[in-house]
């Protein structure tokens, strides 16, 4: 019997623009193609440290078997390490169609300015969107658009923090820090919240809210600004929210 042709990893090569970078691990990800099969091939607990969630990329690179979105985002995550101008967080969505409730997840990317995505989907625009976005909402609008066109109404929209690039990081990846039930807000609110958020995020300024490690006590007396932290509506909004 044949084996099936294993695709190459991507490489960066300095010629590249980042744009063409994100499509060559975009495209390699598609050869991956979507898992159909009902059956998870690689389990991901996302509160496992990143250094241990990147293992499981590079066993996915190795292994060249089909991927979901979840999988997509720790693979995206892994082949963009490295790139410093790059920033990556993860943009999760909940949506209701026909009486159920459904979960999606991709890797938002912030770069010179402008936002795109990577990920995998089995509709091929919830997934990767061109570095084109001059704002956060404008890009999380175009996800909501597209989710229109199969009947799908968006009702919950999480944003983590900015992933770091060291692999061998012990942090777990924060994977809603802004949590916005936008079903029950007006498109004005949604898009003030995400752009406070979104600035936020580029001065850094954020911390993460999950379980807290030693690593995140330890540095959480160097907030730039605590005032901001403590009094952030977006804390209020966040915590509204989760209920």
């Amino acid at each position: 019997c044949v084996q099936p042709s294993v695709p190459p990893v991507p490489n960066y090569k300095l010629s590249m623009s980042i744009p063409e970078w994100l499509q060559a691990i975009q495209t390699y990800m598609k050869m991956l193609q979507y898992n159909h099969t009902g059956t998870q091939f690689f389990e991901i607990r996302k509160t496992r440290p990143l250094s241990g969630l990147m293992e499981t990329a590079k066993e996915m690179t190795r292994e060249s078997l089909p991927i979901k979105c979840l999988e997509a985002v720790i693979l995206g995550i892994y082949l963009t390490n490295g790139q410093p101008s790059v920033e990556r967080f993860p943009i999760s969505f909940k949506t209701h169609f026909s009486g159920n409730y459904f979960h999606h997840v991709v890797l938002g990317i912030y770069c010179n300015g402008c936002y795109g995505s990577l990920g995998m989907s089995r509709r091929s625009d919830l997934m990767d969107k061109p570095l084109t976005y001059r704002t956060l909402s404008d890009l999380i609008f175009e996800f909501e658009d597209s989710y229109k066109k199969y009947l799908h109404s968006v009702k919950k929209v999480k944003i983590g923090l900015y992933v770091p690039h060291e692999p061998h990081s012990f942090q777990p990846i924060e994977w809603k820090q802004l949590v916005l039930n936008v079903s029950k807000m007006m498109r004005t609110e949604v898009r003030k919240e995400l752009e406070k958020f979104a600035r936020d995020m580029r001065m850094k300024i954020l911390k993460p809210s999950s379980a807290h490690s030693p690593m995140k006590e330890r540095s959480r007396g160097k907030s730039l600004s605590p005032r901001r932290r403590q009094g952030s509506p977006q804390r209020r909004a966040c915590r509204r929210d989760k209920s």
